[in-house]
């Protein structure tokens, strides 16, 4: 085939190549015209644009003719003619022929050249797509991959690397991961509430203290017996029987008014105004380290010090408005409340007021109320560290509390829990369990019938330090409708309560000792889809949805009221929503999820290889705390147990969880802390 005749698939001219000069390229003086007539307008020749291959266009973009040109020059005349004949025969054939010349060539070249042409090929065949593509269409074909295929890319130039740390693509796989699990991968991330502005860091040192040997749980009138505090002013020494009335209700200062400045106003030269931007791809690598350690067990471990007896109730906040550091509060057997910065592991301040072992507590930004087992319950400005209310009304000890914004529940050691209504001051009483009750949560099942006088509490401290002026100038006098309660006892059973009408309407079985604690993960943590079924379990047979028959309230506060038996087990109760989660862990070495709606348990966790006194759990796993002096971190959905902390010198009687962290308290005096941050 011919030059002239190229077949219709050749589209490319080729760059002419390079040749030598000749006379005819060799343009003559133009002759400088003295006149003012202007020069006469050069009209262009039309010439047609030339069709070049993706390959000769970048030839053309670098250059590269110009410097062969070069090359060309520096030769003898005898010899750039021979390389120019060369050239432009191979320039002027057609395709096959230029195969047919390659393939000649080929065969007269040594590995000298052999090599030459490997190197040269190797970067001449190489296409880089995102270097002909638009930006955007570019990012989005970097769209489709994953955060490890983002990363690869970023490592083949720099050009690339621009692309592929784009905040738009990792922003998408922020969105993705980051406070829920991915659909396609499984991963979920952290959302690091705390680390998402800047904050200011302590640098107090920590604060040692001498440890002491640790009492047995099992006896707790062994501290009881001995001297009583200096600064005991309790007004209530002995068992309290009359139920709770607002009249009844003694207030105490029992701490010494002063403390850290730090938690009574903000500091306003903190993180206010020192907020940074960082990359979308840095804040995914923080929360993707973070993740990978929690799966890999890798903590670092911090131990804080104080409490002369067991650690048995603990509660920490990274998220409050002010301090700028994280708050952590104890409870113990030495019958102190103590307040800690947990940053720098420095004790703020110690409560002290309680007569005996303090086994309950729980505060938000305002208040603190903690239990104790001299049969009372104490509000306290934990900020300024002294005691603003003393409720009294159970006859036994207080093991457990929770509290929202306008209920608080307490459980005892004598068999009943008190329901407390923060707006009003009234109280009543629920009957049912037949032994210890460990541990109350409340519920909301029915967000949407909340009144407006919700959020007031006669328990709220005003900035100055004094107690709002609320009460009983509430409109709303009986408790939001589908207001519920949890409860779990030392007789192995959870009972469902809806506190309107002061009824229990469920009764969970199943476990086969003492229920000490639980945790309710509400819709917003958990996802249905994720959660087995009923059917596929491995529940003991003692396990029953039968409803509880008709419980008998407190005669003192609701003489007249009599209490229904619940629905049917086919009925369910929560139908229409999406149900959250109950977790409870017992001292039969197990933990157990449960259906709220069926009564039925759904999974149980096997691990533990002594009694399990604490659960916790948030959207991302679950922890708990044994006997067996151990931690562990468990798949929810998997139900199997990822990590296993070691550290304890004696029975871990409390944890809280966090985004990063574990902290936790034992029966040996020590809260540890396992951060997870790296």
């Amino acid at each position: 085939m011919s030059a002239a005749n190229p077949p219709e698939s050749y589209v490319c001219d080729t760059l002419p190549a390079p040749k030598l000069a000749t006379e005819h390229d060799v343009q003559p003086p133009t002759p400088v015209v003295r006149n003012d007539k202007p020069p006469p307008e050069v009209v262009p020749l039309h010439t047609t644009p030339r069709k070049l291959c993706f390959r000769h266009q970048r030839m053309a973009d670098e250059g590269t003719n110009l410097k062969l040109q070069q090359s060309l020059d520096a030769m003898p005349l005898e010899e750039r003619q021979a390389v120019n004949a060369i050239w432009s025969n191979f320039s002027s054939s057609s395709h096959p022929r230029r195969a047919l010349i390659l393939q000649g060539l080929l065969t007269m070249c040594c590995f000298s050249q052999l090599s030459l042409l490997t190197e040269h090929l190797a970067h001449l065949i190489r296409i880089d797509p995102f270097a002909c593509f638009p930006r955007e269409v570019s990012l989005k074909i970097l769209g489709y991959l994953d955060a490890t295929s983002l990363c690869r890319a970023a490592q083949v130039a720099r050009h690339w690397k621009a692309l592929a740390d784009d905040d738009v693509l990792w922003r998408g796989i922020c969105e993705q991961h980051i406070g829920q699990k991915c659909a396609k991968c499984g991963w979920g991330l952290p959302i690091l509430e705390n680390k998402r502005t800047y904050r200011t860091r302590s640098v107090s040192p920590p604060l040692e203290r001498p440890l002491s040997s640790a009492l047995k749980r099992a006896n707790p009138e062994v501290l009881d017996s001995g001297p009583p505090l200096k600064r005991q002013r309790s007004n209530n020494d002995g068992p309290q029987s009359p139920p709770l009335t607002m009249h009844n209700i003694s207030t105490s200062y029992d701490a010494d008014p002063t403390c850290p400045n730090t938690l009574l106003a903000p500091n306003t030269s903190s993180d206010g105004n020192n907020s940074v931007t960082r990359p979308w791809k840095d804040v995914y690598s923080e929360r993707m380290t973070i993740e990978r350690n929690w799966r890999r067990g890798r903590c670092t471990v911090r131990t804080l010090k104080g409490h002369t007896d067991g650690v048995m109730c603990l509660q920490f906040n990274e998220n409050l408005s002010y301090p700028s550091f994280p708050v952590l509060i104890t409870g113990s057997y030495d019958r102190t409340v103590r307040v800690w910065n947990m940053e720098a592991g420095v004790e703020l301040h110690t409560l002290k007021g309680h007569t005996r072992a303090v086994r309950a507590l729980q505060f938000d930004d305002i208040k603190l109320i903690t239990g104790a087992m001299d049969h009372t319950l104490k509000v306290w400005d934990w900020r300024r560290g002294r005691c603003i209310r003393t409720l009294t009304g159970h006859t036994d000890g207080v093991v457990c509390l929770n509290f929202d914004s306008n209920v608080l529940a307490s459980g005892s050691v004598d068999q009943t829990i008190k329901v407390w209504n923060l707006r009003t001051g009234g109280a009543f009483t629920l009957r049912g369990h037949s032994d210890w009750v460990n541990a109350v949560q409340l519920w909301d099942s029915n967000p949407g019938a909340r009144t407006e006088q919700s959020n007031l509490s006669l328990f709220d401290v005003s900035p100055g330090g004094c107690l709002s002026p609320r009460g009983n100038t509430c409109s709303g006098s009986e408790i939001d409708v589908g207001k519920m309660l949890f409860s779990a006892s030392d007789d192995g059973t959870i009972k469902l309560w809806d506190l309107t009408s002061r009824t229990c309407l469920r009764t969970m079985s199943g476990h086969m000792g003492q229920v000490q604690s639980m945790k309710l993960l509400t819709a917003s943590d958990c996802d249905t889809a994720d959660e087995p079924s009923a059917e596929g379990t491995t529940t003991s047979s003692s396990e029953s949805n039968e409803p509880t028959s008709a419980t008998t309230p407190d005669t003192a506060d609701q003489t007249s009221e009599k209490l229904s038996t619940v629905s049917p087990p086919q009925t369910t109760l929560f139908s229409n929503r999406k149900k959250p989660v109950l977790i409870s862990g017992s001292l039969d070495n197990t933990i157990r999820l449960w259906d709220i709606d069926t009564g039925k348990c759904v999974r149980t966790l096997f691990g533990h290889i002594e009694g399990v006194w604490a659960v916790a759990s948030d959207k991302m796993r679950l922890v708990s705390g044994s006997h067996d002096r151990t931690i562990k971190v468990w798949s929810r959905e998997e139900g199997k147990c990822t990590a296993t902390l070691v550290g304890h010198k004696a029975a871990v009687s409390c944890l809280a969880l966090g985004e990063d962290k574990i902290v936790s308290g034992g029966d040996d005096s020590d809260i540890k802390i396992w951060s997870f941050s790296g």
